[in-house]
């Protein structure tokens, strides 16, 4: 333990980051500007593969901007840091899975968070809102994503009325991929790290980053791009050293050995 908001544990390949602020989890300017640093340390780290994201107790992942800090005078339009409030909405060239354990509420800028990873599990009592609005604030990065990810009516009924969703709607909606007992959620994110892990990192890369590059354009202009070279993580795994390990693995009927080249 230390006196830090945000702890880092490394479990070979994967590094998990703990969101632990008392009592709540909430994020000032200066968790946020460290949480930057903690993504952006991981991203640029050839050893680190996948990342989970969770919340210290059993009751709060996150609950978003520290209104305490708020009060005593720091703005809404505070340097936040390199990735944006939270550390990960806004991270440049972020090209490896995230997965967020989300072990309580995930409210505002803390269900924002966990809309930013990859791989969502929650909780059984896990619950999400987006209370901004009783506020009088705009909850800018979920109305930017939010309706990417499930309908929009849903999506604007929660930006709208900021009412609480459960666990299992959210499963229901396709929020969230999966809803665990409390006690098996870390567990299950780790045995989901450990796969990704032993995955091709290069393949990871460019699924994140085509998507994030195409998904706002049609289909046919999306593989334009790939003819044009114009994806560079694509570009990256084709005649790779990788891509050569696994055709070879598979004929000799073998696990691949990735090495990221």
């Amino acid at each position: 333990m230390t006196d830090s908001p945000i702890e880092t544990v490394r479990r070979g390949k994967v590094l998990e980051v703990t969101l632990n602020r008392p009592p709540a989890n909430a994020i000032d300017a200066a968790t946020s500007r460290l949480l930057g640093e903690v993504f952006a340390g991981f991203r640029d780290d050839p050893e680190l593969r996948v990342a989970i994201v969770t919340g210290a107790g059993e009751k709060f992942f996150c609950p978003g901007w520290d209104l305490k800090a708020a009060a005593a005078g720091e703005a809404s339009d505070s340097d936040y840091g390199v990735g944006g409030f939270a550390g990960l909405q806004e991270l440049p060239g972020l090209n490896k899975p995230v997965i967020a354990a989300v072990n309580g509420l995930a409210v505002g800028g803390g269900f924002e968070l966990m809309i930013s990873a990859d791989l969502i599990l929650a909780a059984e009592h896990a619950r999400f809102a987006l209370p901004e609005i009783k506020v009088g604030v705009f909850a800018d990065a979920a109305t930017l994503k939010l309706h990417r990810l499930i309908p929009y009516h849903v999506a604007l009924d929660m930006l709208l009325t900021g009412r609480w969703m459960e666990a299992e709607e959210a499963l229901r909606w396709g929020l969230v991929n999966e809803v665990l007992p409390a006690d098996r959620l870390l567990a299950r994110a780790r045995e989901i790290a450990g796969l990704l892990a032993d995955g091709p990192p290069l393949v990871f890369a460019a699924i994140k980053e085509t998507i994030r590059m195409t998904r706002h354009l049609p289909v046919q202009e999306g593989f334009d791009m790939m003819r044009r070279k114009a994806i560079p993580a694509v570009d990256a795994v084709t005649g790779s050293e990788d891509e050569r390990e696994g055709t070879r693995a598979f004929a000799e009927k073998r696990k691949p050995v990735w090495k990221g080249r």
